[in-house]
């Protein structure tokens, strides 16, 4: 199936891009799309503790299940007042 992760702030410069397309195997979970992100690009490593992730707009959880086209977005923190 396929992936889009969406990256925002301190982790698209990181990454040096806006967005991944990932294949990933039927079945898998938000923590297989981490995974698989965390492997491409290591330089993102700092950021993990703090970052949320939405799939379609909606906060989930490492274990909830993926579809295919889905797309997940790593969020920064955000800040302000």
């Amino acid at each position: 199936m396929n992936v889009t992760i969406l990256l925002f702030a301190q982790a698209r410069d990181r990454a040096g891009r806006g967005r991944i397309e990932l294949e990933l195997a039927e079945h898998s979970r938000v923590a297989d799309a981490l995974a698989a992100v965390k492997r491409e690009h290591p330089d993102l490593e700092p950021l993990w503790p703090h970052l949320a992730v939405a799939v379609d707009g909606e906060l989930a959880p490492a274990d909830a299940p993926i579809r295919d086209g889905v797309e997940i977005a790593l969020l920064p923190p955000v800040s302000g007042g």
